[in-house]
């Protein structure tokens, strides 16, 4: 099972996001802001506000927006030319 020990924002839709399994990625989220709980995300201010959050073990924004870890383990690993570490 993989999930999220670290995340911060980095510039534009880019997150630097660091799994269990000790792999750091950059992953950027520009074309997955789509439907009614991750449109407002397209907002810069608003998706530059990105934390993590250790319970949910992933990142997450105030309006409730959120995504799996796995589904950004996928995501990075199809990104992996933006390797970080």
């Amino acid at each position: 099972m993989i999930w999220i020990t670290a995340a911060s924002y980095l510039k534009e839709f880019k997150v630097s996001v660091t799994f269990n399994s000790g792999e750091s990625y950059i992953i950027d989220l520009k074309d997955e802001l789509t439907g009614e709980i991750f449109a407002p995300l397209k907002d810069l201010q608003i998706f530059s506000a990105v934390k993590f959050d250790p319970e949910l073990d992933t990142i997450v924004w105030d309006n409730g927006a959120d995504f799996a870890p796995e589904f950004l383990y996928e995501l990075a690993i199809k990104q992996k030319d933006n390797r970080s570490a």
